[in-house]
């Protein structure tokens, strides 16, 4: 008997998060990063991220997360801990830079050049990034599976 393929899981093309209102949610998170929004409607809002996405859709029930989360990679990790102070956020209690939003969706803020994550330098480039690269905990975790940069 043969075994059936299984597809192997590769990325992620978007997150979506539920919000209560998408003009809120933008200017929420535009408090804290610098993005591009891909489009909106009243029920709906996409905020670009290169080749990936976050969507934000409205109509959020549920109680606030606790341990669910997402990690969210940031080229520069001490100016959305800045803009948090800024916007009267206290980071959660941790080792990490986790925050709760408006609508109880927990985020944690990751530096691009502490971890493995990597955009291909073209995605760079066309986000004006060009300029990011990792450090040697990230690359020596990058090597160990075949991954460096060259």
């Amino acid at each position: 008997m043969s075994a059936t393929r299984k597809a192997r899981a590769i990325g992620f093309n978007h997150v979506a998060l539920e919000v209560g209102d998408i003009e809120e949610a933008l200017a929420f998170y535009g408090r804290l990063f610098d993005f591009t929004l891909r489009g909106k409607d009243a029920a709906m809002a996409f905020i670009d991220l290169g080749d990936q996405f976050i969507a934000l859709q409205k109509g959020r029930t549920q109680a606030p997360d606790d341990g669910r989360h997402f990690g969210l990679v940031v080229d520069d990790k001490d100016a959305v801990r800045k803009s948090l102070a800024d916007a009267g956020i206290t980071p959660l209690p941790g080792p990490f830079l986790d925050f709760l939003d408006p609508w109880g969706n927990r985020i944690e803020i990751i530096g691009y050049d502490n971890i493995q994550f990597t955009k291909a330098a073209h995605v760079l480039r066309g986000m004006g990034l060009a300029h990011l690269s990792k450090n040697e905990s990230a690359i020596k975790e990058l090597r160990e599976k075949g991954m460096a940069p060259d």
